[in-house]
């Protein structure tokens, strides 16, 4: 038996605003918005097969977490794959995203970025 990961959850400052270039970048579609846990709100953005599940408490400010790489259940990136990296840093570069720390090592290029809550973003092509 082979399991496939079928989404990921984790928090951000605006959800709906992460979705949304999400979307325009990635073209991805979002799949359900609404009510969650503890009167917050998620929204699932990705894919008809996989999906990142975006949520945000209700009534909080929300504070930066330290280094991920040196905090238990840190968060420390989430990747994509693409077929165009030079296109897609383009894209990101013009979305306002400052991109960095590229890699060119088996298997395949890529380029990393910050989304403005920190959250970092592998981007990597196998083409």
């Amino acid at each position: 038996m082979t399991a496939k990961l079928e989404h990921a959850n984790y928090t951000v400052t605006d959800p709906d605003a992460t979705a949304a270039w999400m979307c325009d970048l990635f073209g991805w579609q979002v799949r359900w918005s609404g009510a969650s846990k503890n009167g917050g709100h998620t929204v699932h953005v990705g894919t008809p097969e996989q999906y990142v599940a975006l949520y945000k408490p209700a009534g909080q400010t929300l504070a930066p977490k330290d280094d991920t790489y040196e905090t238990a259940g840190g968060l420390n990136h989430i990747a994509v794959t693409v077929d165009d990296l030079d296109a897609m840093e383009g894209a990101i570069r013009a979305h306002g995203f400052v991109t960095g720390n590229h890699g060119d090592y088996e298997p395949g290029k890529r380029f990393y970025f910050h989304d403005t809550d920190g959250i970092e973003y592998e981007v990597v092509s196998y083409a």
